[in-house]
């Protein structure tokens, strides 16, 4: 279809099937500001929505990969238990360095996944069933590392992962120069991404959205990333788990969309045979998948153990049902093939900043669990009611 033959109705249609997710996010944070007077838009919330969240947000990009293949990972939240456990027995009762004791976490993701890999992948039981026993095994593992006994206190080197700040590189009189130049920069290579991912489309033909609803987007974007630069300046910077995750989602992002892995995944979750029968070594895609997601677990149960500074053998409880969330609020399809890390992001900061605003207002955990499940189950009739319309008008 070209952008001439759309109506106004078809492309606002394509641009809220689009970007919907974001204009929910927007919403909720509006409803919550209003709900807590302002006080959920404080600086320091916003910056302790970022460090108390950034651990899910890595736990969900591993899983988003995993579900692509319409397969699932039950064990991330005892990854990550295992992960601060090795962690906290190297660092803090070994009383070696804690690079020694972050390395060795994270080679111990690895091999977590190598073993959900290999059951899943070669053997051919189902992830469900593996994973399963994996959660099981690992939390197991992590009683016996820990003695079931809480280690703590840890390094500070180790502390400053989850709890730093990147701040005063560039100056600043009452706020952060360095987090609004960064931010600056980052949302201009977004411009300069979209428009020339825009001129391709009109170049092949393909259907955009008007040029009033593109500037409107933009400056509605490039507003909002501003202001939240802005927030994190006049606090304490930017957090060195932002740094983080923004590497991952980078990273990641392009594995999933510029890669030949990455479009396998796709390929696999789409039409598993099919794949196979077009050359796609569906055994070992499935096999790295899982190493990945385990691997990110590991990463997660760092950044989580930093902000405790606490390993616990209870640590991690419920997180895989958290990360699973994300991506589905995010739009990942149940059946795989479809799905995005940025909107797995985006899914995770829904459910953030409820439980941030629910918290505010002082609801008790029973109903925020009450109220995360309806947003679930909300976002995927939403997701679901919006592809019959798609199909429909197709």
């Amino acid at each position: 279809m070209s952008t001439s033959s759309m109506s106004l109705r078809d492309r606002l249609s394509v641009n809220l099937r689009s970007g919907g997710l974001a204009v929910a996010l927007v919403a909720i944070i509006a409803l919550f500001a209003v709900l807590t007077g302002g006080q959920s838009l404080s600086p320091q919330n916003v910056s302790n929505i970022i460090t108390q969240n950034a651990y899910i947000l890595v736990m969900a990009i591993g899983m988003l990969f995993a579900i692509l293949m319409a397969d699932i990972d039950l064990s991330v939240g005892s990854v990550v238990a295992l992960t601060g456990a090795v962690a906290g027995v190297i660092t803090v009762n070994w009383g070696l360095p804690w690079p020694v004791g972050v390395a060795a976490g994270l080679t111990v993701g690895i091999l977590v996944g190598v073993w959900h890999g290999f059951w899943i992948a070669f053997v051919g039981i189902p992830a469900f069933i593996v994973t399963l026993a994996g959660m099981l095994i690992f939390r197991g593992l992590t009683m016996i590392v820990l003695n079931n006994v809480q280690i703590s206190p840890f390094p500070s080197g180790f502390r400053s992962i989850a709890s730093g700040f990147l701040n005063g590189l560039l100056g600043g009189y009452g706020y952060d120069l360095f987090t609004l130049v960064l931010a600056a920069a980052l949302l201009a290579v977004f411009v300069l991404r979209d428009w020339r991912t825009r001129r391709r489309s009109i170049a092949n033909e393909v259907a955009v959205s008007p040029v009033g609803v593109w500037i409107v987007k933009i400056v509605g974007v490039c507003g909002a990333g501003m202001s939240f630069a802005w927030l994190l300046a006049t606090y304490k910077g930017t957090p060195f788990v932002l740094l983080i995750l923004g590497v991952l989602i980078v990273l990641y992002s392009f594995i999933a969309n510029r890669t030949v892995w990455g479009r396998q995944v796709y390929a696999i979750g789409g039409n598993r045979e099919a794949a196979a029968l077009s050359g796609v070594k569906v055994t070992w895609v499935r096999f790295l998948v899982f190493v990945n997601c385990s691997f990110l677990a590991s990463i997660a149960g760092i950044i989580f153990t930093s902000r405790l500074n606490v390993a616990g053998p209870k640590a991690g409880n419920g997180f895989e049902l958290d990360a699973i969330a994300a991506c589905f609020i995010g739009g990942a399809a149940v059946t795989g093939g479809i799905g995005t890390v940025l909107g797995a992001m985006i899914g995770g900061l829904v459910m953030a900043v409820m439980n941030n605003g629910m918290s505010l207002m002082g609801v008790g955990i029973d109903y925020q669990q009450a109220v995360k499940g309806l947003v679930v189950l909300g976002a995927v009739a939403f997701d679901l009611i919006n592809k019959k319309r798609a199909g429909a008008a197709a």
